[in-house]
């Protein structure tokens, strides 16, 4: 849909149709633009823009920057972005830490208790855990099989993708616990891991950030992280927040076995002088 400004004139020259065309097909772009380089870009004045800019019926050129950003013609991680960057006055830290502590409360207030506990249970008792993680989720894979690891837990990091995935998971059981993170929608790898869960009849625990899963859709265990709206970058604040709170939970499970496994390692470092 093309963009509505506040004046829309029957006529534009020749420059202002440039303009407009160049700010259609690259708003992206632009919203993280100043006049200068916008102005370099399409070979026309700051001038010209600016007159635009006023022909548009927008005071300036930040104005016109969140006609573009209220209207939500943004898409893909540079739109996201810049949802986040151009809500405010400018990038303020304490206004972005305070969102994540919003994102923490959201998490909070859908923690539900049972299904928590579940989750440390189905870790706990897992006779292997296998976990699928990619792209920005990955970092979170990563931390969770090494936390998991460290507690001497039986934990495998599955590949990303493609045959090596399905290699995988073909040694998955039933007594086995696969965890995946699928936040706004489910991939072809964690479709995989559903289907094969259908076969194998292994456990599966997913990281999501929809309250109402399609059953279709939706693993054995189901723990809610909110990321933030879908206009905006998402953090993985409140992911890192549970997966941190699930090692813990599971820690206590152990009790002391878990103690005598840390303890392990501390050891073999101080042995082998790895600090």
């Amino acid at each position: 849909m093309k963009l509505q400004f506040p004046q829309s004139p029957d006529r534009l020259s020749q420059t202002d149709s440039r303009i407009l065309e160049y700010i259609e097909g690259h708003r992206e772009e632009v919203m993280f633009m100043s006049i200068g380089q916008m102005s370099a870009q399409i070979e026309v004045s700051e001038a010209s823009i600016s007159r635009f800019v006023r022909h548009m019926g927008c005071q300036d050129y930040k104005q016109l920057k969140s006609i573009i950003l209220e209207q939500n013609h943004l898409e893909g991680p540079a739109g996201k972005m810049a949802g986040t960057l151009f809500s405010g006055d400018g990038f303020c830290a304490a206004r972005y830490l305070n969102r994540q502590h919003q994102c923490l409360e959201k998490t909070l207030e859908q923690l539900d208790d049972s299904v928590f506990e579940e989750a440390v249970r189905a870790i706990r008792n897992g006779k292997r855990i296998y976990i699928h993680a990619k792209s920005a989720s990955a970092s979170m894979g990563e931390l969770l099989f090494f936390r998991l690891r460290r507690l001497g837990l039986p934990v495998i990091l599955l590949p990303s993708g493609g045959s090596e995935l399905l290699e995988g998971l073909a040694q998955a059981e039933a007594d086995d616990l696969v965890i995946f993170f699928a936040f706004s929608k489910v991939s072809w790898e964690s479709r995989t891991i559903l289907d094969c869960q259908k076969e194998a009849g292994f456990r599966t625990l997913c990281f999501t950030s929809r309250l109402i899963m399609p059953e279709d859709d939706s693993a054995d265990i189901n723990l809610y992280v909110y990321r933030g709206e879908a206009n905006e970058y998402h953090s993985m604040t409140a992911a890192t927040a549970m997966v941190d709170a699930l090692i813990v939970a599971v820690m206590e499970q152990l009790g002391a076995d878990g103690a005598k496994k840390l303890q392990r390692l501390h050891q073999m470092k101080k042995d082998h002088r790895i600090f």
